[in-house]
């Protein structure tokens, strides 16, 4: 397979992404790779070329691009716990400013790219995203349900709030269907929290599996930080191909 850097034209400017491609010719199903808060860097390759195997073609864009180019933070002490705060103070602001309109407005272009691309298999496309991620991978499926066949979010933080566009208000919007893998060590996502989002999800009728992973932080598919969870990660790609397999097949 082969990762490359795709520039993604968009209302507010430029997203740089990666595209990794399987081999062969397609046209293949796509997948799009919503990041974490650390932004784009190996590991996400690494998740992306994992689901590229399978025979899909992965764009992970830098959901970030509007503070400019990736990589946007110095991320050589990642896996030391008591560089997080720092980080965060830096992060915070850019993830605040991601704001339903703009992931709403961002995914439609993602989208458009992905249309347009000849090896790109026509109809919709499937979603990972992983902690903010897999809380605006919910929010591009609750834009655009009839572009986005499936959503797998995981250790997806802040899906249920108090501000009234919290993100599980949206779900009623939603044809395709839903995975959700918690982490039941999440201070942004309590099991009180679960418990509401899942009502939200059977009062729509939304097709979805929500599953808490025992022992799992927030975090814990990121190999590259002190989150991680070797159990919990394998768990969750059993997970997320079992929902691919199912909402876009490959062949």
């Amino acid at each position: 397979m082969q990762t490359t850097t795709v520039d993604i034209p968009t209302d507010d400017g430029v997203a740089d992404s990666s595209l990794t491609r399987p081999e062969g010719n397609g046209p293949f199903p796509a997948v799009l790779l919503f990041m974490d808060a650390f932004g784009p860097r190996p590991r996400l390759v690494e998740m992306a070329e994992r689901i590229a195997a399978q025979g899909y073609l992965v764009l992970t864009p830098n959901l970030f691009y509007r503070a400019g180019r990736a990589p946007l933070f110095d991320l050589s002490r990642l896996g030391e716990p008591d560089q997080r705060g720092a980080l965060f103070e830096k992060i915070m602001p850019m993830i605040v400013a991601l704001t339903p309109d703009v992931i709403s407005r961002d995914s439609a272009a993602y989208l458009d790219f992905l249309a347009a691309r000849d090896d790109v298999r026509p109809g919709p496309v499937a979603i990972t995203g992983y902690c903010m991620g897999g809380t605006n991978a919910l929010r591009a499926i609750e834009a655009h349900p009839d572009r986005i066949a499936a959503i797998a979010s995981f250790h997806g933080g802040r899906i249920v709030t108090d501000a009234s566009d919290s993100p599980h208000l949206g779900v009623d919007s939603i044809t395709g269907e839903v995975y959700f893998g918690h982490a039941d060590q999440d201070q942004s996502m309590t099991p009180e929290q679960i418990a509401t989002l899942e009502k939200a999800l059977d009062a729509a009728g939304v097709r979805y599996r929500s599953e808490v992973y025992e022992g799992a932080h927030h975090g814990f598919t990121m190999a590259d930080t002190p989150m991680y969870h070797e159990q919990a990660t394998e768990r969750h790609w059993v997970a997320l191909f079992d929902l691919l397999n199912r909402t876009l097949p490959t062949t």
